[in-house]
């Protein structure tokens, strides 16, 4: 990897928290779990690099059985990963990521924090890794996690050393131990003491582990058993860890259920050294606190009366306790910190016992700055306490009300409020432009949040008996999906109207003009504006008919430009803009769709790439074997191909000797148990002239192998090249693909992205020649991301070369490589 500074304007996500969109309705065994964790003072911070590098057995023990306030800080967001369910790659990958791990914390019950460390893609070590992250700049996050969080305890998930092998994962835990002391040091990021106070956890532990073939356990260090069985909850903590881990959809870390004893292992890296428990000598009781002794049992006896089929017996006792928290002096800081937590968790015991069910809807989920938008207020008392209803404060006004609620009856209250927001719907991490390291965040107190705090929000004004509360909550949208049932979604503050480009890169190879697509669509009523298209130096536009008159909220026009290439055209963007009543509108909008996480879109620049690339080709019909997503079809289709997605019944019906070539898509041979099937009819294809061009595929427990790939043997590895700046040497220089029908040189190697290539061929057959050397800076060589072998009159391919990201971002050298394999010459 090498550092740059992004130099187009970044995506705009929105994410919307699911759990602060829908009531969280607890029964009475979840309220007895709360009521006895209210009586826990005492708090756990989990470290590493990566959403689902974390232990979610401990995170579940720790938070469940234990009863403390456990936090889980990832890093990173997981952009650089790889992704098993879609197309999405870099910050969109990051987005799904970010809420499989708020999903995978709403099952264990930990808290979930992030610092502005970008993933930036695998890296081989610390060093390589601190390079982009800026050392200084993400030890002063994690300090502030861990200022902001006072855990007692902090847990690595990795060691110092190295066996946690990601460059990533040694880097968490060199950042964790540094900051172990630096967050007790007032000359430390002082900044940060304006608002917060210095802080010293007791310890810090390496949670060692046994996975991978490695072994870091031993029986001297200190040993919990975490798979014992909560009855309150119905599970033991290996079947809550499998639903947790199982949110990680996109990493496929879907997890079978463990029952029974397991054991976790723990290493003390620093601090006082205890033999029997990593808590043992930590004080977690409300006895740690001075003149909290009547909380503690007002609490204790709250929890002895509870009954289970009348929990709202217990609102006056919970009502006491808020008032007994309130009460307590605020001039010891931990008491300060700790009062504020309790008090929120009490406020959320008092709803459940109460059965109070409040919410606030809107009748769209598009709302525009500036404009109407009609509310719906719901609130139903459904437990037989006194409940007022004081006022609603709306968006821009409050409705007092003065109501005494009535036992289990629905109250709804309708208006329209106009929309305040001067911003659309931005996540925070993505407002700046950033380096490829790490994210720029200006507002510091955004640092650490996993999402935005939703900008819409209806605040009932209530009294619970003599108790008086605010609670807030977020404008949703909601409707009922025949399927699938009551569904919410976020409300979205959105432009009036956005402009979606059919392309993310337009390549050119000759002077022939491209036809570009234009979805302009409307999020108001009685839209009109003008289309505006620029481009770099060198290239002419011709808008058909520029006009956009749109009737009604969603309707969509598709506009048609041309654009072509001059003799001087320079590769570049190409800018898309709405013109209306002076104001101009140039974002899209990308919606992302997955069950197992909440909607989301994406606001980003109206722009595509224009490239204008030497390339000369050959054949024009291309057979495409999908894999687990990528976008090198559309790339192909850029250059002039005809390009035919071979589904199964294509596979086994039609006579393949009509393409040139056929492509394997990313990981095709991890995640279709047909390709085995069509194993004989693929080799017969290659030995009757065709090219097969297999991409890479994984082979491990997430990607097994699940087919015979090639005509001759030889092992997918765990061998890749992360500098995308490393030298390529060329050992086969002869070899076609390096010279027809495009020369080949290293030229064509400038400006690839992320890295050059991940799991290479090793154990190769001698049938197949060997075109590159690459290697990572001071490591050994490997002869794998290409290798080619002839089969009767055509040849096969594999290449771990990172294609599937360099030809969709407009990579001329990797076009030109890539037509060169389509094209091998049949064999004599």
């Amino acid at each position: 990897m090498t550092k740059f500074r992004l130099l187009l304007a970044l995506p705009v996500f929105f994410i919307s928290n699911l759990f602060s969109q829908v009531n969280t309705q607890l029964n009475s065994a979840e309220i007895i779990q709360q009521l006895k964790k209210l009586n826990t003072v005492g708090s756990v911070l989990y470290v590493a690099a990566h959403p689902d590098d974390e232990n979610t057995r401990l995170l579940g023990y720790l938070a469940n059985e234990k009863k403390l306030k456990t936090g889980y800080l990832s890093l990173t967001r997981g952009d650089g990963g790889q992704n098993l369910i879609g197309k999405e790659q870099g910050e969109l990958l990051g987005l799904i990521r970010t809420q499989e791990l708020l999903a995978a914390r709403r099952t264990d019950g930990a808290e979930q924090f992030f610092t502005r460390a970008n993933d930036f893609g695998y890296s081989k070590n610390p060093e390589e890794t601190f390079t982009f992250w800026n050392k200084d700049s993400i030890l002063a996050d994690v300090v502030l996690t861990i200022r902001k969080f006072k855990p007692d305890i902090i847990i690595c998930r990795f060691p110092t050393t190295g066996e946690g092998g990601h460059g990533h994962h040694t880097a968490s835990a060199l950042l964790a131990v540094e900051a172990f002391d630096a967050v007790a040091d007032p000359k430390k990021f002082p900044d940060q003491l304006k608002t917060l106070e210095v802080w010293q956890a007791k310890r810090i532990y390496w949670n060692t582990f046994n996975f991978g073939g490695t072994n870091t356990t031993a029986p001297n260090q200190i040993k919990i058993d975490v798979g014992v069985y909560n009855p309150l909850l119905g599970k033991g903590y290996g079947e809550i860890a499998a639903e947790s881990r199982s949110m990680h959809k996109s990493q496929g870390f879907g997890s079978a259920k463990q029952r029974g004893s397991n054991l976790e292992y723990f290493k003390l890296l620093k601090g006082d050294s205890v033999k029997n428990d990593i808590f043992e000598g930590i004080n977690t009781s409300w006895t740690r606190l001075k003149g909290t002794e009547k909380v503690q049992k007002a609490i204790e006896d709250c929890i002895k009366k509870f009954n289970a089929s009348s929990p709202e017996n217990s609102v006056p006792e919970l009502v006491s306790i808020y008032k007994q928290l309130q009460a307590l002096d605020e001039k010891d800081a931990n008491l300060k910190y700790w009062k504020k937590q309790k008090l929120k968790d009490t406020e959320t015991l008092l709803l459940g016992c109460s059965g109070l069910w409040l919410e606030a809807f809107a009748s769209d989920y598009i709302g525009i700055p500036g404009q109407d938008a009609n509310v719906t207020v719901q609130i139903v008392n459904r437990n037989k306490n006194e409940v007022k209803l004081n006022k609603v404060n709306y968006l821009q006004s409050d409705t007092i009300t003065a109501l005494t609620l009535k036992a289990n009856e629905l109250y709804t209250f309708k208006r329209k409020e106009k929309i305040s927001a001067t911003s659309y719907s931005n996540p925070y991490w993505l407002n700046e432009k950033h380096d490829v390291g790490i994210y720029t965040v200006n507002d510091r107190s955004l640092i650490g949040k996993p999402e935005n705090d939703v900008a819409q929000k209806i605040i009932f004004d209530i009294n619970i008996l003599d108790l008086n509360l605010k609670i807030g909550r977020d404008l949703v949208y909601k409707y009922t999906d025949p399927v699938k049932g009551e569904i919410y979604r976020p409300f979205e503050v959105l432009p009036p109207v956005t402009v979606n480009i059919s392309e993310k890169v337009f390549v050119f190879s000759d002077s022939n003009p491209k036809t570009v697509l234009l979805t302009v669509k409307a999020n108001q009523n009685n839209f009109e504006g003008t289309l505006q298209l620029k481009a770099s130096a060198g290239w002419n536009i011709v808008i058909k008919d520029p006009n956009i008159k749109l009737k009604n909220k969603n309707d969509e026009v598709v506009l048609e430009a041309t654009i072509m290439a001059n003799s001087n055209a320079v590769s570049g963007k190409l800018d898309a803009s709405v013109i209306s009543n002076g104001n101009s509108y140039n974002k899209s909008i990308k919606r992302i769709e997955y069950d197992h996480i909440p909607y989301q879109f994406i606001l980003s620049d109206a722009e595509a790439g224009i490239v204008n690339i030497d390339l000369k080709k050959t054949g024009t019909n291309i057979g495409y074997i999908a894999g687990a997503g990528d976008d090198v079809p559309a790339a192909l289709k850029q250059i002039g191909y005809n390009v035919t997605m071979l589904t199964d019944e294509l596979l086994l019906n039609e006579d393949l000797s009509k393409y040139n070539a056929i492509v394997t898509g990313v990981r095709a041979y991890n995640t279709n148990d047909r390709l085995q099937i069509h194993y004989t009819k693929l080799m017969d294809y290659v030995k009757n002239g065709g090219n097969l061009i297999v991409q890479y595929n994984t082979n491990n427990r997430i990607g097994p192998v699940k087919a015979n790939i090639g005509p001759y043997p030889f092992t997918i590895s765990r061998d890749r090249v992360t500098d995308e700046k490393a030298e390529i040497k060329f050992i086969n220089e002869k070899h076609s693909a390096l010279n027809f029908p495009n020369q080949i040189t290293a030229k064509d190697f400038d400006g690839w992205i992320q890295e050059r290539g991940i799991y290479f061929a090793t154990e190769i057959d001698k049938q197949y020649e060997t075109i590159f050397s690459i290697a990572d800076p001071g490591e050994k060589a490997s002869d794998g991301s290409l290798i080619i072998a002839k089969s009767g009159k055509g040849n096969f391919v594999y290449t771990g070369l990172v294609f599937f990201r360099e030809l969709p971002a407009g990579i001329p050298g990797a076009y030109r490589l890539f037509v060169n394999l389509l094209s091998l010459p049949q064999n004599k």
